[in-house]
Protein backbone atom coordinates (compact mmCIF):
# COMPACT_ATOMS: atom_id res chain seq x y z
CA UNK A 1 0.00 0.00 0.00
CA UNK A 2 1.11 3.05 -0.72
CA UNK A 3 0.31 6.82 1.05
CA UNK A 4 0.84 9.74 -0.15
CA UNK A 5 2.03 12.74 2.55
CA UNK A 6 0.92 16.12 1.88
CA UNK A 7 3.81 18.12 1.39
CA UNK A 8 5.47 20.00 3.90
CA UNK A 9 3.28 17.86 6.59
CA UNK A 10 4.88 16.40 9.72
CA UNK A 11 4.42 12.75 9.21
CA UNK A 12 5.49 11.90 12.76
CA UNK A 13 2.00 10.62 14.31
CA UNK A 14 1.71 8.28 10.79
CA UNK A 15 5.34 7.03 11.83
CA UNK A 16 3.77 5.87 15.49
CA UNK A 17 0.88 4.68 14.47
CA UNK A 18 2.74 2.35 11.86
CA UNK A 19 5.33 1.32 14.12
CA UNK A 20 2.17 0.25 16.78
CA UNK A 21 0.65 -1.61 14.01
CA UNK A 22 2.40 -5.58 12.86
CA UNK A 23 2.56 -3.55 9.64
CA UNK A 24 6.28 -3.24 7.80
CA UNK A 25 6.79 0.30 6.13
CA UNK A 26 9.81 2.74 4.71
CA UNK A 27 9.06 6.29 3.72
CA UNK A 28 10.77 7.29 0.72
CA UNK A 29 10.75 10.17 -1.96
CA UNK A 30 10.09 9.17 -5.59
CA UNK A 31 9.79 11.49 -8.37
CA UNK A 32 9.23 14.38 -6.24
CA UNK A 33 6.57 12.93 -4.10
CA UNK A 34 6.70 11.84 -0.16
CA UNK A 35 5.20 8.79 0.26
CA UNK A 36 5.47 5.90 2.78
CA UNK A 37 4.93 2.55 1.42
CA UNK A 38 3.61 0.18 4.00
CA UNK A 39 2.35 -3.57 3.89
CA UNK A 40 0.81 -6.33 3.93
CA UNK A 41 -2.18 -4.36 3.28
CA UNK A 42 -4.09 -6.23 6.00
CA UNK A 43 -2.27 -4.85 8.87
CA UNK A 44 -2.43 -0.86 7.72
CA UNK A 45 -6.05 -0.92 6.68
CA UNK A 46 -7.78 1.31 9.33
CA UNK A 47 -4.70 3.26 9.72
CA UNK A 48 -5.74 6.87 9.42
CA UNK A 49 -3.68 10.61 10.00
CA UNK A 50 -4.00 14.18 8.93
CA UNK A 51 -0.55 13.90 7.31
CA UNK A 52 -2.16 11.08 4.61
CA UNK A 53 -3.53 12.99 1.32
CA UNK A 54 -3.95 9.77 -0.50
CA UNK A 55 -3.82 5.93 -0.12
CA UNK A 56 -3.13 3.53 -3.00
CA UNK A 57 -4.35 -0.22 -2.81
CA UNK A 58 -2.23 -1.98 -5.27
CA UNK A 59 -3.29 -5.30 -6.53
CA UNK A 60 0.42 -6.26 -8.09
CA UNK A 61 3.46 -7.95 -5.91
CA UNK A 62 5.44 -5.02 -7.57
CA UNK A 63 3.63 -1.71 -6.08
CA UNK A 64 6.85 0.71 -6.77
CA UNK A 65 7.09 -0.15 -9.98
CA UNK A 66 3.51 -0.98 -11.02
CA UNK A 67 1.17 1.39 -13.38
CA UNK A 68 -1.76 1.56 -10.74
CA UNK A 69 -0.45 4.61 -8.67
CA UNK A 70 1.64 5.98 -11.26
CA UNK A 71 -0.18 5.97 -14.41
CA UNK A 72 2.57 8.23 -16.78
CA UNK A 73 5.81 6.54 -18.37
CA UNK A 74 8.74 7.28 -16.58
CA UNK A 75 11.66 8.90 -18.77
CA UNK A 76 15.32 7.91 -17.14
CA UNK A 77 17.47 10.37 -18.02
CA UNK A 78 21.48 9.76 -17.97
CA UNK A 79 22.72 13.16 -18.43
CA UNK A 80 21.18 14.25 -21.20
CA UNK A 81 20.03 11.26 -22.95
CA UNK A 82 15.97 10.57 -22.16
CA UNK A 83 15.02 7.21 -21.84
CA UNK A 84 11.25 6.24 -22.25
CA UNK A 85 10.40 8.97 -24.58
CA UNK A 86 9.58 8.91 -28.22
CA UNK A 87 13.57 8.61 -28.94
CA UNK A 88 14.93 5.08 -29.38
CA UNK A 89 18.51 5.29 -27.22
CA UNK A 90 21.14 3.01 -28.69
CA UNK A 91 24.06 2.34 -26.02
CA UNK A 92 26.95 0.65 -28.02
CA UNK A 93 30.45 -0.50 -27.22
CA UNK A 94 32.45 -3.31 -26.38
CA UNK A 95 31.06 -6.49 -24.71
CA UNK A 96 34.90 -5.96 -22.57
CA UNK A 97 37.51 -3.29 -22.03
CA UNK A 98 40.29 -4.44 -23.39
CA UNK A 99 42.82 -1.36 -24.33
CA UNK A 100 42.44 2.35 -24.43
CA UNK A 101 43.21 2.31 -27.94
CA UNK A 102 40.40 -0.48 -28.27
CA UNK A 103 37.61 1.37 -26.22
CA UNK A 104 38.54 4.78 -27.75
CA UNK A 105 38.47 3.66 -31.64
CA UNK A 106 35.01 1.57 -30.76
CA UNK A 107 34.00 5.36 -28.73
CA UNK A 108 34.01 7.34 -31.85
CA UNK A 109 32.74 4.72 -34.07
CA UNK A 110 29.79 4.16 -32.85
CA UNK A 111 29.21 8.29 -31.64
CA UNK A 112 29.57 8.97 -35.45
CA UNK A 113 26.91 5.91 -36.57
CA UNK A 114 24.36 7.69 -33.98
CA UNK A 115 24.91 6.00 -30.69
CA UNK A 116 23.92 7.92 -27.70
CA UNK A 117 25.66 6.02 -24.94
CA UNK A 118 28.69 4.32 -24.64
CA UNK A 119 28.62 0.96 -23.35
CA UNK A 120 31.62 -1.20 -21.80
CA UNK A 121 32.16 -4.16 -19.70
CA UNK A 122 34.93 -3.39 -17.18
CA UNK A 123 34.28 -6.34 -14.69
CA UNK A 124 33.27 -9.48 -16.72
CA UNK A 125 31.23 -12.06 -15.13
CA UNK A 126 32.51 -15.55 -17.03
CA UNK A 127 31.02 -18.64 -16.74
CA UNK A 128 34.37 -20.03 -16.25
CA UNK A 129 37.27 -18.55 -14.38
CA UNK A 130 39.66 -18.88 -16.36
CA UNK A 131 37.88 -16.42 -19.17
CA UNK A 132 39.10 -12.92 -19.74
CA UNK A 133 37.66 -11.28 -16.11
CA UNK A 134 37.84 -7.77 -17.32
CA UNK A 135 40.17 -5.02 -16.23
CA UNK A 136 38.51 -4.00 -13.36
CA UNK A 137 38.75 0.04 -12.01
CA UNK A 138 41.31 0.51 -14.66
CA UNK A 139 38.54 -0.26 -17.55
CA UNK A 140 36.37 1.89 -15.69
CA UNK A 141 38.92 4.58 -16.02
CA UNK A 142 39.59 3.82 -19.78
CA UNK A 143 35.75 3.90 -20.40
CA UNK A 144 34.97 7.23 -18.73
CA UNK A 145 38.13 8.76 -20.43
CA UNK A 146 36.69 7.29 -23.70
CA UNK A 147 33.21 8.98 -23.02
CA UNK A 148 34.79 12.25 -21.99
CA UNK A 149 36.37 12.65 -25.00
CA UNK A 150 33.63 11.37 -27.30
CA UNK A 151 30.66 13.21 -25.24
CA UNK A 152 28.78 10.18 -24.35
CA UNK A 153 27.49 8.87 -21.00
CA UNK A 154 29.49 5.86 -19.75
CA UNK A 155 27.01 2.63 -18.82
CA UNK A 156 29.03 -0.63 -17.16
CA UNK A 157 28.15 -3.87 -15.61
CA UNK A 158 28.67 -3.56 -11.27
CA UNK A 159 29.38 -7.24 -10.25
CA UNK A 160 30.00 -6.23 -6.43
CA UNK A 161 28.94 -3.92 -3.74
CA UNK A 162 32.54 -3.13 -2.90
CA UNK A 163 33.14 -1.80 -6.11
CA UNK A 164 30.48 0.53 -6.21
CA UNK A 165 32.81 3.99 -4.68
CA UNK A 166 34.08 3.45 -8.52
CA UNK A 167 31.00 3.65 -9.82
CA UNK A 168 29.83 6.16 -8.48
CA UNK A 169 33.18 8.17 -9.89
CA UNK A 170 33.54 6.64 -12.99
CA UNK A 171 29.77 5.66 -14.54
CA UNK A 172 26.74 7.63 -15.61
CA UNK A 173 24.44 4.45 -15.44
CA UNK A 174 25.31 1.34 -13.65
CA UNK A 175 24.02 -1.92 -15.29
CA UNK A 176 22.99 -4.90 -13.24
CA UNK A 177 23.64 -8.35 -15.32
CA UNK A 178 21.32 -10.92 -15.68
CA UNK A 179 23.66 -13.74 -13.66
CA UNK A 180 23.13 -10.75 -10.73
CA UNK A 181 19.09 -10.43 -11.49
CA UNK A 182 18.23 -11.15 -8.12
CA UNK A 183 20.95 -10.35 -5.50
CA UNK A 184 18.89 -8.28 -4.00
CA UNK A 185 21.61 -7.08 -1.49
CA UNK A 186 23.28 -5.96 -4.86
CA UNK A 187 20.02 -4.25 -5.65
CA UNK A 188 19.59 -1.97 -2.82
CA UNK A 189 23.11 -1.08 -2.24
CA UNK A 190 22.96 -0.01 -6.32
CA UNK A 191 19.82 1.81 -5.73
CA UNK A 192 21.81 4.19 -2.63
CA UNK A 193 24.25 5.15 -5.70
CA UNK A 194 21.35 7.28 -7.07
CA UNK A 195 22.97 6.71 -10.35
CA UNK A 196 20.04 5.38 -13.33
CA UNK A 197 20.14 1.62 -13.30
CA UNK A 198 20.11 -0.56 -16.38
CA UNK A 199 18.77 -3.78 -14.66
CA UNK A 200 18.76 -7.29 -16.98
CA UNK A 201 16.15 -9.48 -16.92
CA UNK A 202 17.88 -13.25 -15.29
CA UNK A 203 18.43 -16.18 -17.29
CA UNK A 204 15.56 -18.41 -16.19
CA UNK A 205 13.41 -15.37 -14.49
CA UNK A 206 9.87 -14.38 -15.69
CA UNK A 207 9.03 -10.84 -16.45
CA UNK A 208 7.29 -10.36 -13.21
CA UNK A 209 10.29 -11.35 -10.97
CA UNK A 210 12.17 -8.47 -13.39
CA UNK A 211 10.16 -6.41 -12.48
CA UNK A 212 9.81 -7.24 -8.76
CA UNK A 213 13.58 -6.75 -8.73
CA UNK A 214 13.18 -3.16 -10.14
CA UNK A 215 11.19 -2.76 -6.37
CA UNK A 216 15.07 -3.16 -4.50
CA UNK A 217 16.22 -0.59 -6.13
CA UNK A 218 13.36 1.60 -5.97
CA UNK A 219 12.91 1.50 -2.64
CA UNK A 220 15.75 3.00 -2.03
CA UNK A 221 14.61 6.41 -3.69
CA UNK A 222 15.82 5.58 -6.78
CA UNK A 223 13.21 5.21 -9.60
CA UNK A 224 15.79 5.53 -12.33
CA UNK A 225 15.48 2.44 -13.66
CA UNK A 226 15.52 0.55 -16.92
CA UNK A 227 14.34 -2.74 -17.57
CA UNK A 228 16.47 -5.02 -19.98
CA UNK A 229 15.25 -7.82 -21.98
CA UNK A 230 18.47 -9.92 -22.76
CA UNK A 231 17.18 -13.26 -23.36
CA UNK A 232 16.35 -16.40 -21.68
CA UNK A 233 17.28 -19.87 -21.69
CA UNK A 234 14.82 -22.25 -23.31
CA UNK A 235 15.33 -25.53 -25.09
CA UNK A 236 16.15 -23.65 -28.14
CA UNK A 237 19.58 -23.99 -29.43
CA UNK A 238 20.09 -22.17 -32.80
CA UNK A 239 19.85 -19.18 -30.68
CA UNK A 240 22.78 -18.55 -28.31
CA UNK A 241 19.16 -17.27 -25.57
CA UNK A 242 15.70 -16.89 -26.54
CA UNK A 243 14.90 -13.07 -26.63
CA UNK A 244 11.54 -12.75 -25.39
CA UNK A 245 10.32 -10.17 -27.50
CA UNK A 246 6.63 -11.02 -26.23
CA UNK A 247 7.78 -10.93 -22.66
CA UNK A 248 8.69 -7.24 -23.36
CA UNK A 249 5.69 -6.10 -24.47
CA UNK A 250 3.62 -7.63 -21.99
CA UNK A 251 6.19 -6.12 -19.44
CA UNK A 252 5.84 -2.66 -20.96
CA UNK A 253 2.05 -2.92 -19.84
CA UNK A 254 3.01 -4.15 -16.40
CA UNK A 255 4.93 -1.45 -15.48
CA UNK A 256 5.70 2.51 -16.48
CA UNK A 257 9.57 2.06 -16.42
CA UNK A 258 10.99 2.11 -19.70
CA UNK A 259 12.44 -1.12 -21.54
CA UNK A 260 15.49 -1.95 -23.25
CA UNK A 261 16.53 -5.18 -25.32
CA UNK A 262 19.73 -6.47 -26.31
CA UNK A 263 19.83 -8.44 -28.88
CA UNK A 264 23.69 -9.27 -28.97
CA UNK A 265 23.49 -11.58 -26.19
CA UNK A 266 20.52 -13.74 -27.27
CA UNK A 267 21.79 -13.97 -31.16
CA UNK A 268 25.63 -15.32 -30.02
CA UNK A 269 25.85 -14.42 -34.16
CA UNK A 270 26.72 -11.19 -35.43
CA UNK A 271 24.60 -12.22 -38.40
CA UNK A 272 21.48 -12.66 -36.46
CA UNK A 273 21.81 -8.93 -34.19
CA UNK A 274 20.25 -6.83 -37.17
CA UNK A 275 17.29 -8.74 -37.33
CA UNK A 276 16.60 -9.26 -33.30
CA UNK A 277 17.59 -5.25 -32.63
CA UNK A 278 14.77 -4.24 -35.47
CA UNK A 279 12.19 -6.51 -34.19
CA UNK A 280 12.77 -5.17 -30.49
CA UNK A 281 12.50 -1.69 -31.43
CA UNK A 282 9.30 -2.55 -33.93
CA UNK A 283 8.02 -3.91 -30.75
CA UNK A 284 8.25 -0.85 -28.79
CA UNK A 285 11.56 -1.07 -27.36
CA UNK A 286 12.94 2.21 -25.59
CA UNK A 287 16.20 1.24 -25.63
CA UNK A 288 19.04 -1.45 -27.11
CA UNK A 289 22.01 -2.35 -26.05
CA UNK A 290 24.66 -3.85 -28.37
CA UNK A 291 28.28 -4.87 -28.76
CA UNK A 292 30.65 -3.71 -30.85
CA UNK A 293 34.34 -4.39 -31.69
CA UNK A 294 36.95 -2.69 -33.91
CA UNK A 295 38.13 -6.42 -34.98
CA UNK A 296 35.36 -8.88 -33.25
CA UNK A 297 37.58 -11.90 -34.22
CA UNK A 298 40.42 -11.32 -31.81
CA UNK A 299 37.84 -10.29 -28.93
CA UNK A 300 38.48 -11.00 -25.33
CA UNK A 301 34.83 -12.12 -25.01
CA UNK A 302 31.88 -13.11 -26.83
CA UNK A 303 33.89 -12.26 -30.12
CA UNK A 304 31.28 -14.04 -32.28
CA UNK A 305 28.24 -11.45 -31.28
CA UNK A 306 30.27 -8.54 -31.90
CA UNK A 307 29.31 -5.98 -34.87
CA UNK A 308 32.12 -4.19 -36.57
CA UNK A 309 32.40 -0.11 -36.51
CA UNK A 310 30.86 -0.66 -40.33
CA UNK A 311 28.30 -3.24 -39.15
CA UNK A 312 27.11 -0.82 -36.36
CA UNK A 313 26.52 1.74 -39.15
CA UNK A 314 24.12 0.04 -41.16
CA UNK A 315 22.29 -1.18 -38.17
CA UNK A 316 21.62 2.52 -37.07
CA UNK A 317 20.55 3.85 -40.73
CA UNK A 318 18.07 0.70 -40.14
CA UNK A 319 17.28 1.63 -37.32
CA UNK A 320 16.52 5.08 -37.91
CA UNK A 321 14.57 4.25 -41.21
CA UNK A 322 12.26 1.88 -38.88
CA UNK A 323 11.69 4.64 -35.85
CA UNK A 324 10.84 7.02 -38.93
CA UNK A 325 8.18 5.01 -39.99
CA UNK A 326 6.93 4.19 -36.23
CA UNK A 327 6.75 7.65 -35.36
CA UNK A 328 9.88 7.43 -33.51
CA UNK A 329 13.01 8.97 -33.84
CA UNK A 330 17.12 7.70 -33.08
Amino acid sequence: MILYILKGKDHSSLKEKLKSSSASFKFLNLYGKELALAWPDSAVEGITDESVELVVKTKKSYILAGNEWKKDPTVVKVKDVEIGSKRVVVAAGPCAVESEEQTETVAKAVKRAGASLLRGGAYKPRTSPYSFQGLGEEGLKILRKAGDETGLPVVSEILDARDAGAFAKYADMVQIGARNSQNFTLLRDVGKLGKPVLLKRGLGNTVEELIQSAEYVMMEGNGNVVLCERGIRTFEKSTRFTLDIGGMVAGKLMTHLPFCADPSHPAGKRELVHSLALASVAAGADMLLVEVHPRPEVALSDSEQQLTPESFELLMERIKALASVLGRSA
